[in-house]
């Protein structure tokens, strides 16, 4: 039996998606490209119905900035964003990518996944002033701490 920490954000999914991306990592290994673990991540969310939007387009911050300029690499079930690296070491500048994805979003979770470690450690990175989206939440994949609150 599983123990989650139910104080979690988005506990159920999150797990589910360590799930998908410790496959991945472990069947194709640390060297490939980042399209190609995009490619085998959308196959394994597929496998696993966790609903998701690959290269979501995010819309422009200012005027004149060219659409389509900044893509998240996978929105998962429209509450959690997904980047994945393939990099030595993850930067500031990383996380601060993940942030700017999150508040444009007004998501509240994102998990930022380096597939060229030797150890995968995906890494939450949370949006303190977003709220936490219950009625965007999937029923199937619904934690029981996500529902008592309001």
């Amino acid at each position: 039996m599983r123990m989650l920490d139910s104080s979690l954000i988005y506990g159920d999914l999150t797990y589910q998606l360590n799930a998908v991306f410790f496959t991945v990592h472990n069947e194709l290994g640390r060297y490939c490209s980042e399209k190609q673990y995009a490619d085998r991540i959308a196959q394994e969310l597929r496998n696993r119905n966790i609903p998701f939007q690959r290269e979501y387009v995010l819309p422009p911050l200012f005027e004149g900035e060219q659409p389509g300029r900044h893509r998240v690499d996978f929105l998962i079930a429209d509450v959690v964003v997904v980047e994945c690296k393939v990099k030595r070491m993850l930067e500031r500048s990383d996380y601060d990518q993940v942030l700017r994805y999150l508040g444009v979003l007004n998501c509240k979770l994102g998990m930022l996944v380096n597939f060229r470690q030797r150890t995968l450690t995906p890494r939450r990175v949370l949006n303190s002033s977003a709220p936490i989206h219950v009625s965007a939440y999937p029923h199937h994949l619904h934690d029981k701490s996500v529902s008592s609150v309001s």
